[in-house]
């Protein structure tokens, strides 16, 4: 992590700021746990500075971009104080293709643009932010009010029938209309999860009120297939299901019913990833970062169970079994981070080709917990 600090220009002086929202969603996380481990303040204040930047550069249009200032159209004084009101940019290192252009799907992957499961997860760094930014809660919601009110599809009488996947910088086009297939129950979570953190904190006067996106979001989850055997997806479900089961309630049917479906989504694409046998492929044809996605997953595991327990929902025999089972693969997790320390430890070529984003998700599933808990 103090490498990446270095290189991407987060320690001043170093290189030039490097800001990309995934990646530095984690190391937020990562920054505040080595914080919590060492009581090394210099993290704390990397975490902090990392969010400036973030917001900084990519709450702002882009310097070859026509447009100038605040993503949101705010002047400069007030978008400082609301850096995420508009949304956030990718941070990817072409700019968005512009209107009328034909898509190129080749070149998609790496044009600008927004996307909504990159926001979700600079919305949950914030969360784990709270505890050191005193506005990193109501920056939070503002950034979820933004998302939904960009990305949401709706149909002519304002029903909201689906999520974009990508959307433009300024959140007016759909760059990619399919839609995510975790997308909306990724942010009915962390949408909870934002109002969760705001309850608690001082800032919340004023703030978005999220509890109609919340329901729209939850239409959405309504009788999904949730099973994937994509890893980094895999990880991902994993991950919403232990913050799920962190936030929900015994009370409320709708939550146990939804965690029985993902862990059972869970379990049937961990099965057929393993049956495939793609985590036994050569090295030169995986990519790290997607498989450590899976190793943090995997890590959650315990949390899930253990809350479950906690919860008095232990006692449902398919989701207590079903647990079981997927904890027999938490070694799996630490066989993944075997596998990939030694590349990130001699940086050979197939590693440097996604350096950031491989340590920093390699950093996480080596110290997990503030990535995984719910504040």
């Amino acid at each position: 992590m103090s490498e990446f600090a270095v290189r991407t220009g987060l320690v001043q002086g170093s290189h030039q700021s490097r800001r990309y929202l995934w990646t530095d969603a984690f190391a937020v996380c990562n920054f505040i746990e080595l914080y919590r481990r060492t009581g090394d303040q210099n993290y704390g204040r990397r975490a902090t500075e990392l969010i400036d930047q973030v917001h900084s550069a990519l709450g702002r249009y882009r310097k070859d971009d026509v447009r100038q200032g605040w993503i949101s159209g705010l002047d400069d004084e007030t978008g400082r104080h609301h850096p995420t009101a508009g949304g956030l940019r990718i941070g990817k290192s072409l700019k968005e293709r512009d209107d009328g252009e034909p898509l190129n799907e080749r070149l998609e992957w790496d044009r600008d643009g927004q996307y909504f499961h990159y926001l979700t997860k600079w919305m949950h760094a914030l969360c784990a932010a709270a505890c050191l930014v005193g506005d990193a809660s109501r920056w939070a919601v503002e950034l979820a009010s933004a998302a939904f009110d960009g990305f949401a599809r709706k149909s002519q009488s304002g029903q909201v029938l689906g999520l974009y996947w990508k959307m433009s910088t300024d959140r007016s086009r759909a760059l990619v209309p399919a839609t995510g297939r975790h997308d909306a129950l990724d942010g009915f979570i962390t949408f909870r999860e934002v109002q969760h953190t705001l309850a608690d904190s001082p800032a919340n006067g004023g703030a978005p009120d999220l509890r109609s996106a919340i329901e729209a979001l939850s239409a959405l989850c309504v009788q999904r297939d949730w099973a994937t055997q994509d890893p980094l997806g895999l990880g991902g479900l994993l991950f919403d299901a232990c913050r799920l089961c962190q936030l929900m309630s015994k009370e409320c049917a709708d939550d146990v019913r939804r965690l029985e479906e993902i862990i059972d989504g869970c379990r049937r694409g961990l099965e057929t990833l393993l049956i495939e046998r793609q985590l036994n492929q050569p090295l030169s044809y995986r990519l790290p970062f997607r498989e450590l996605g899976l190793a943090i997953g995997l890590q959650a595991l315990p949390i899930i169970a253990d809350r479950i327990r906690q919860g008095g929902i232990g006692k449902r025999p398919e989701l207590r079994q079903t647990i079981d089972l997927l904890l027999e693969h938490l070694p799996l997790s630490y066989e993944i981070i075997k596998t990939w320390l030694p590349h990130a430890q001699h940086q050979n070529e197939s590693w440097r080709a996604h350096q950031d984003i491989n340590d920093v998700m390699l950093a996480t599933g080596l110290i997990p917990e503030t990535f995984l808990l719910v504040r």
